[in-house]
């Protein structure tokens, strides 16, 4: 039997929903106001919410009024994020490697490093090429990833973290250009062994990829609160490209 991807079984699991239930929602929607103010979107316009997990960011663009879509691969959080589906706002299960409405959007969010999840370069690649056929000519694409170098310089090789009465044991290492995270814990009655593997993509890496997919970058930010991006020291890489 094949194995499954990771991020196909972890992101469908209940416990990696209360492994990061402790991401402050208020402190998120601050961070998509001012980025949603440094993009300018038109009142109304299309918003794709790139891998939306189960749709907290979707439903509060769709509350200031843009006309929004989330897909994910995840089948579960699409299923839950379905019950807030309105007039202005969709959701859809769906892999990013995929096309999805040619030359339809205003705006493409991928938010919170979601991105750098596959086997091989060629799938991230294919994704951004994607993301260039979705939207309309002069729409805007913001990819928000970690800083890739000051990752590397303060990673810390393990923790523990107690949610909801799980202890979660993590460990991280570097392993052939990416970033391995294993999640150890025990729970309603069984041990339980998750991983995540996110590449660590750096700014050359996009500007190539950027480049090949037909998208133009435009402004580049290293931290929420929108500071210019300083290769060693700030924690994001936050791009906002146009397709020309």
């Amino acid at each position: 039997m094949e194995q499954q991807p990771w991020y196909t079984t972890w992101f469908d699991s209940p416990y990696y929903h209360i492994l990061y239930k402790n991401h402050d929602q208020q402190e998120a929607q601050l961070t998509l106001d001012r980025l949603l103010n440094a993009m300018q979107i038109k009142p109304g316009g299309r918003v794709l919410d790139l891998a939306c997990g189960k749709g907290r960011h979707a439903i509060y663009l769709a509350g200031k009024g843009f006309d929004v879509t989330g897909i994910d691969i995840s089948p579960a959080s699409i299923a839950y994020a379905r019950q807030f589906e309105q007039e202005n706002l969709a959701f859809y299960q769906h892999d990013m490697r995929q096309p999805f409405r040619m030359h339809y959007y205003d705006a493409i969010l991928n938010m919170f490093t979601s991105f750098g999840y596959f086997e091989t370069d060629a799938d991230h690649l294919k994704t951004l090429i994607n993301v260039s056929k979705q939207l309309q000519s002069s729409g805007l694409f913001l990819l928000d990833f970690f800083n890739s170098v000051w990752v590397r310089s303060v990673m810390a090789p393990e923790n523990q973290i107690t949610v909801d009465e799980i202890s979660f044991k993590i460990n991280k290492r570097i392993e052939g250009g990416s970033i391995l995270k294993t999640i150890q814990f025990f729970a309603d009655g069984r041990d339980w062994h998750f991983q995540e593997r996110v590449r660590l993509f750096e700014l050359e890496d996009f500007e190539r990829m950027f480049a090949l997919a037909g998208l133009k970058i435009k402004q580049l930010y290293g931290t929420y609160l929108l500071d210019p991006f300083e290769v060693k020291t700030t924690p994001r890489l936050i791009l906002v490209a146009e397709k020309p």
